[in-house]
């Protein structure tokens, strides 16, 4: 069984036991419970529900497990022939959570 959820407007192909990385979620502590109510399809091995544009009854329940910070990308600027030169760095925040279940009342 697997879903497809939207979060922060990127689409995700999720199943139970994933470990996905996504935006940062400011608002939630680590090890709470998120829930994903913005199911786009649900596909279990016998049939496949999908949305228009969303499945309203069904969620996937997840565990926050961690926040951390992306690799450093640096951003270099410089200007020809004016002496002029900008180097700066900079570090994404991400959480990662873990899938728990997936609910549909009709798969």
């Amino acid at each position: 069984m697997y879903a497809i959820v939207n979060f922060k407007g990127v689409q995700y192909k999720v199943q139970p036991n994933d470990v996905i990385k996504v935006p940062f979620i400011k608002d939630k502590e680590v090890e709470n419970e998120v829930i994903l109510d913005n199911v786009l399809l649900i596909n279990d091995d016998k049939e496949t529900e999908i949305g228009t544009p969303n499945l309203s009854d069904a969620k996937v329940i997840a565990e926050l497990i961690e926040h951390k910070k992306d690799k450093k990308i640096i951003v270099f600027k410089k200007k020809r022939r004016k002496a002029y030169s900008k180097k700066q760095g900079h570090r994404q925040k991400f959480s990662k959570i873990r899938i728990k279940e997936i609910i549909s009342t009709n798969v």
